[in-house]
């Protein structure tokens, strides 16, 4: 399915909240809830979205525990494909494959159901928002030693000073973003 093309006179940016010295002072926390409860402005995150993927011809969109689900789940629906959870370990029942890999204090885990994602199967990586990358770069690890065909990553939200355009590109994986806000 081809998705419809994007309506670019709906300013994105204004619908996402800052809220300041969120979790802690000197953070300036973007809040996608305003952006998500827009009904015009959801519908058309998720059609630019979808008109960046259909590009890269996925098979399945990877959808990054929690924001990106709700991303990933309208792309999965607009573009006929279908749509893989990727979850903090602990949270998927029967049996998962997964990744550990380096937050900035301490580790964390993905993972996935074992078989949700078959070797040669292009996939396409969707989040809400790229920080610092290192979750994105996780679930293309895990999506690797499945042996699928990582296209890209899709975000709403970069935030470019943070560096994780940058990591990814370092990786060699191709991101593409819907809005920049510079700044921490």
């Amino acid at each position: 399915m081809i998705a419809l093309p994007p309506q670019p006179d709906l300013d994105l940016a204004s619908l996402v909240r800052t809220i300041p010295d969120f979790p802690k002072p000197g953070i300036q926390f973007r809040d996608i809830t305003t952006l998500i409860g827009h009904a015009a402005g959801f519908s058309e995150a998720v059609r630019r979205l979808s008109h960046r993927a259909s590009a890269y011809d996925p098979d399945l969109i990877v959808a990054v525990e929690a924001r990106g689900f709700l991303f990933g789940a309208a792309m999965a629906t607009a573009m006929g494909v279908g749509l893989v959870p990727v979850r903090k370990a602990g949270k998927l029942p029967g049996v998962t494959i997964g990744v550990d890999y380096e937050l900035e204090y301490g580790a964390d885990r993905l993972e996935l159901h074992d078989g949700a994602v078959a070797a040669g199967q292009r996939v396409l990586l969707v989040d809400d928002l790229l920080a610092t990358g290192g979750t994105i770069l996780a679930t293309a690890k895990l999506m690797q030693n499945v042996g699928a065909d990582v296209a890209a990553a899709l975000f709403v939200i970069d935030l470019p000073d943070l560096g994780g355009s940058k990591r990814l590109a370092d990786a060699g994986l191709c991101c593409e973003t819907l809005i920049a806000f510079e700044g921490d």
